[in-house]
């Protein structure tokens, strides 16, 4: 997928917006070097993504932002 996912707010939506668009979960692990179960654990909201491949599974999911994009309050 070239273009970046939109944030979603559960992952419910998420795996919605996969269908819709006809964005196979496989080629997507496959295309960022992920374990195509650790997506599908995401998307059926056993895994919170909170450490390591999760974490960085949920960032390309849009269900979590991306911590090098987040600005720090001052």
């Amino acid at each position: 997928m070239d273009t970046p996912l939109p944030r979603f707010k559960s992952p419910e939506a998420c795996a919605a917006y996969l269908r819709a668009n006809g964005v196979n979960v496989s080629e997507l692990a496959r295309a960022n070097n992920l374990p195509r179960l650790v997506l599908v654990d995401l998307l059926r909201g056993k895994r919170k993504g909170h450490r390591g491949q999760a974490h960085r599974a949920a960032i390309l999911l849009g269900l979590k932002d991306d911590p090098s994009t987040l600005q720090l309050a001052a």
